[in-house]
Parts: C-alpha cells; structure tokens; sequence
C-alpha cells in the first residue's frame, strides 16, 4: 500500500467514524454538526500523516500525466480507441453495444417474455454486461453508458492530463456520449417492434412475485 492510499484510509476512516458514530447512537453521541466537523478534521489528520508523499500514479508517470504514449495513464478513467479504429467504426461500435445492451435489459424484464427467476435480475445484467465486454470490448473498452466516460474524463481535464483527453483519438470523447444514447433509442425502438408488439393480446404480464413487493411492511406503505 503507497503512503498516498494510507491517506486516503486515514481520511476516510475518520470521516466514517463521525458518520456512524451519530448514527448509531441515534444522535446521542453526534449530529450533523459533529459530522462535518469529522470531515474536516478528516482532511487536517490525512494531510498531517502524508502530506509530502506523491501518489503511486506520478512514480509510474515520471510526474507527467500524459494521454497517449507508452506511460499515459487517462485511460485508466475515461475510455480511449485503439489506433486502428476510426471515428465512424467507433461510433457504430458503441451504438451496437448499446442497442445490445437496452434489447437484453427490455428482455429480461418484459413480464410477458420468458423472464428470469425474481432475484436474479442483477447477475443476469450481470451476465449481459460480460457478453458485450467479451465480444465488443476490445476496440475502446465498451462505454455503453455515456456516464461510464463523461464524468471520469472532465475529472482527468481539471486534474492535470488538460485539454488532450478531448483532442485524443480524433476527438474520441463524443463518442462515448453520444453513440449510447443513439444505440439505446434503436435498441428500444427494434424490441418494441420486433419482440413486444408480437406478444399474443390475450397474453398477461406474468405477476409479480413475492419478492418484487418487498417485505410485509412495505408492501403496506404501498397500499
């Protein structure tokens, strides 16, 4: 462990701390006020105990934060293609993961479809997730979810790689925002038309089961 993740523990630990401990005493023994102040003091203590130590990352970079070459590191963030892929194939490359993606999820939880068992809807998205990545992962690492890209890239512009991580790959950085929400209007579209316009009229969505109401309790509250 860098002395830079132990910062990062010490900081989290102290804020965690001051969270549960007004928390669990129901606000006896804190409050929102002792919160925030464990926050802060959560930095002070963090920045005393390494201060001076540089992260992991710059002793791999050389301290230079670069977007492409041998050592570029934004990738680690955001999602980049590969030299050989272009900016069209690219494009089409994420708006069939994405289509993908919506007709597998439309599937799955389409009542009237064969369904899954209630409970394993996660593992089987789960699933989905890992045939796109396995089949379509390899040209820019699969980000069928502009927030999957967005947010790690404005991150990686204010925190030192600059205005490269928009200019990279030929200006890659829209596609990742843009293809998904291409890919899952088709995608939709395609399984209404194909799939949930075709289902037999007399045909009931199957009821939910009992753990799709959730406990005794809250199936009152919805009542």
């Amino acid at each position: 462990m860098s002395m830079a993740t132990w910062k990062s523990c010490v900081c989290t630990l102290v804020i965690q701390g001051s969270v549960a401990q007004a928390i669990t005493s129901e606000e006896k023994k804190g409050n929102s006020f002792t919160m925030l102040l464990g926050s802060s003091l959560a930095v002070v203590v963090a920045i005393y105990v390494a201060g001076n130590v540089s992260d992991a990352l710059q002793y791999y970079t050389g301290g230079n934060l670069t977007v492409t070459g041998p050592k570029e590191t934004a990738s680690i963030f955001a999602t980049y293609p590969f030299p050989y892929l272009s900016l069209n194939n690219g494009f089409l490359d994420q708006v069939l993961g994405t289509w993908l993606l919506i007709v597998g999820l439309l599937a799955i939880l389409d009542r009237r479809n064969k369904g899954v068992p209630a409970g394993l809807e996660p593992v089987v998205v789960g699933l989905l997730v890992l045939a796109i990545a396995v089949s379509m992962g390899g040209n820019c690492g699969f980000p069928i979810n502009p927030a999957r890209d967005v947010g790690p890239r404005l991150f990686t512009y204010f925190a030192g790689w600059g205005p490269e991580v928009f200019s990279a790959g030929d200006g890659w950085w829209w596609v990742p925002a843009v293809a998904p929400m291409v890919g899952a209007t088709l995608g939709t579209a395609t399984y209404q038309l194909l799939v949930a316009l075709h289902h037999p009229e007399d045909l009931q969505p199957a009821p939910p089961e009992a753990s799709d109401l959730g406990t005794p309790a809250q199936r009152e509250c919805k009542l």
